[in-house]
């Protein structure tokens, strides 16, 4: 079992670890609770009841929030002609239209957060599926990450807004980063709200039982906060 500081345990005795909190309690404890000097990021666990060996019981989606990430998101475009002028027009901050550029990437210039694709690109972007895909870089469209050329500006602009995407894992588990400790307890609300309806959302056709078993709040490096699940699956953004 790891050992945890001095600094960690005061923080922790604050936690009732037999408690489920309300959301907006359980994500003001994880702003008081974070033991970092840095501004660490606040992430949402979510425990399911899924089978992820199933296919129809998969959940991949992506997530607009409203708040944002509280970071600069670095966008990388692939795209030719007018799509990659709308693209620098909307913010990229780098366009891979030709070959000089996509053979970087190939040798690990990798100086980016979002890979964006229009379709007729993919054929090239295929190559580069050994590089992009063990870092979860891989355009795709269920990420919302391969769109139409004329659907470029709003994937840039969503992009740097703070859309995440979110997917089920191996142990049926999803973890998704809403915020900044340095974000007002409302702005983590809303971020969290907007997530939470995007999961219910996107219940799969195949899910059987209780969907969202169990829902844990934490920051970088602090203590876990249990979440009523319940709560949280009522919230409603702007609600």
């Amino acid at each position: 079992m790891a050992k945890h500081g001095k600094k960690y345990l005061a923080v922790a005795a604050k936690v009732d670890p037999q408690r489920l909190y309300s959301p907006k309690e359980a994500l003001a404890l994880a702003r008081e609770t974070s033991p970092t000097m840095f501004d660490a990021t606040v992430e949402v666990h979510i425990r399911t009841g899924l089978d992820p060996r199933q296919a129809d019981q998969q959940v991949r989606d992506v997530v607009v929030l409203p708040q944002g990430l509280g970071k600069t998101v670095r966008v990388l475009v692939f795209a030719a002609g007018d799509a990659a002028a709308a693209a620098r027009a909307a913010g990229a901050d780098l366009v891979a239209d030709d070959d000089e550029t996509i053979k970087k990437i190939e040798g690990g210039m990798l100086d980016f957060d979002v890979a964006i694709a229009t379709p007729d690109m993919m054929g090239k972007v295929g190559r580069l599926g050994r590089v992009l895909g063990p870092r979860g870089l891989m355009p795709n469209p269920k990420a919302g990450t391969v769109v139409a050329p004329h659907d470029i500006p709003r994937a840039v602009q969503e992009a740097k807004a703070g859309r995440v995407e979110f997917r089920l894992d191996k142990t049926a588990n999803i973890h998704v980063a809403i915020g900044k400790v340095s974000f007002t307890t409302e702005q983590l609300h809303e971020n969290f709200a907007a997530l939470m309806e995007a999961i219910r959302k996107a219940r799969p056709a195949g899910a059987k039982g209780t969907y969202i078993k169990r829902i844990t709040v934490t920051t970088t490096m602090g203590p876990g906060i249990k979440v009523d699940p319940s709560a949280a699956q009522s919230l409603e953004v702007g609600g």
